[in-house]
């Protein structure tokens, strides 16, 4: 009786502790974020770590303005003179309390002013260069997982085309009409189809992996996408993408405010000339004696010229020409840009369309006649194991043109720097008639 009082306690209190575990491991598993392609871009872009970090970036250099513009703090001196012990400030006769403050020259808080200010500019056009880089590789990561998932549909369409192989294979064997070998050969076709479902899993997991990381997030956090995999829509014409490029492009915009902030610097250097006064204001206090007071004025006065307009003014003057070349060098290095990536984004269209619309429905009819002609026993089984190759390759194929297209336009965006505009629509052959 004791015994079974004991057992049932036991049984009792396993599945209350395997019930507790259940509950906790739920409540621990997150539910899995799913996200369109443009959430998935707003999520980098609001988590992304790199971008918090150039956005601390930015705000330093903001704070560098308030530096460059704010005025020198006063300076306190006090002294005693007269001592007869040393270190006994008591034993002297004489005390001066003064108070200094250093003028800068009119115009070069102003100047200085102006580079901060021109420097807080190219940061925020750095912080926004990231911004388009984040987002063009977002939208690639969620395309390489769309890619990897159509992947995976295609092979389990093709697993369930080599069980059917198989159960086909089976049937003309027990009917006498193939031999044992080509039932072997359906055998290992269906564990070849498995095994590519596997090694399937592995790019899925790096690549819901990589978009994790661009979101913010741990590289196993669960991740769904509620996209699909399509065509993308026709590209503008090449010229207007040029002229847009050539408008939008953070770094050409960085490299143009920061030729303002050199021509700043450059006339900041050139008043070397041009002294700060320093103020001061003295109470002096003497035994025996009226207090008096002292009033000092001080500057600085260049007359080593010569290191001056070789140094400062001379490197002020190079940064200026060094910008100058950059901004030409970026601006033909952004027409390269935009002509390569258009080169990529059309061709890679061009042969998502022609795969979608001209080798895919053929290989899917070769593989529809052989199917049938191997099950009434007319072709063999090489020449249906053939046609199953030929469809599957072309699926392959329409799915890593399908990325290849997508990620193309997510790169030529990049390159122009700006949302894409629409393709013109064509004319119809009667609109320009009178």
């Amino acid at each position: 009786m004791n015994r079974f009082r004991i057992g049932t306690l036991v049984s009792i209190f396993g599945v209350s502790i395997v019930g507790v575990v259940g509950i906790v491991a739920a409540q621990e598993s997150p539910a899995a974020l799913r996200l369109s392609r443009r959430q998935a871009i707003a999520e980098a872009l609001a988590h992304n770590p790199g971008l918090l970090a150039s956005r601390q970036q930015v705000e330093q250099a903001r704070a560098q303005v308030v530096i460059a513009r704010a005025l020198p703090d006063p300076t306190f001196a006090a002294d005693v003179a007269g001592q007869t012990r040393v270190l006994d400030p008591g034993s002297g006769n004489a005390s001066d309390i003064g108070v200094g403050w250093t003028f800068p020259f009119p115009g070069k808080t102003r100047l200085k002013g102006e580079v901060a200010k021109t420097a807080l500019a190219a940061a925020e056009f750095t912080l926004e260069q990231l911004r388009q880089s984040v987002a063009s590789q977002t939208a690639q990561a969620y395309d390489a997982i769309l890619v990897a998932l159509r992947h995976a549909d295609d092979l389990r369409q093709g697993k369930e085309l080599a069980l059917d192989f198989l159960a086909k294979t089976k049937s003309r064997f027990l009917a006498g009409t193939v031999p044992k070998v080509d039932v072997v050969k359906a055998q290992v076709d269906v564990s070849q189809a498995e095994n590519d479902l596997i090694a399937n899993e592995r790019g899925l997991a790096t690549a819901r992996a990589s978009l994790n990381r661009l979101l913010g997030r741990t590289g196993g956090a669960p991740l769904e996408t509620s996209d699909s995999l399509e065509v993308p829509a026709s590209i503008a014409e090449l010229e207007a993408l040029e002229r847009l490029a050539q408008g939008s492009r953070p770094e050409l915009k960085s490299l143009e405010i920061q030729r303002q902030g050199a021509r700043a610097a450059t006339r900041l250097a050139r008043e070397y000339w041009v002294p700060d006064v320093n103020l001061t204001l003295t109470r002096n206090a003497m035994d025996g004696a009226p207090t008096s007071f002292t009033t000092g004025v001080g500057f600085g006065f260049p007359i080593f010229l010569k290191q001056h307009r070789e140094g400062e003014v001379a490197a002020a003057l190079h940064r200026e020409e060094e910008l100058a070349a950059d901004v030409r060098d970026t601006t033909v290095q952004i027409s390269l840009d935009v002509r390569t990536a258009f080169a990529t984004a059309s061709t890679s269209l061009r042969q998502a369309i022609f795969l979608r619309d001209e080798l895919l429905p053929e290989a899917g009819e070769v593989y529809r006649v052989a199917s049938v002609s191997y099950g009434l026993g007319g072709s063999s089984a090489l020449e249906l194991l053939d046609a199953k190759r030929i469809l599957l390759d072309a699926e392959k194929q329409f799915a890593d043109a399908l990325g290849a297209a997508n990620d193309a336009q997510a790169a030529l965006e990049l390159a122009v720097g700006a949302p894409l505009p629409p393709a013109p629509t064509p004319a119809s052959p009667g609109a320009h008639r009178p």
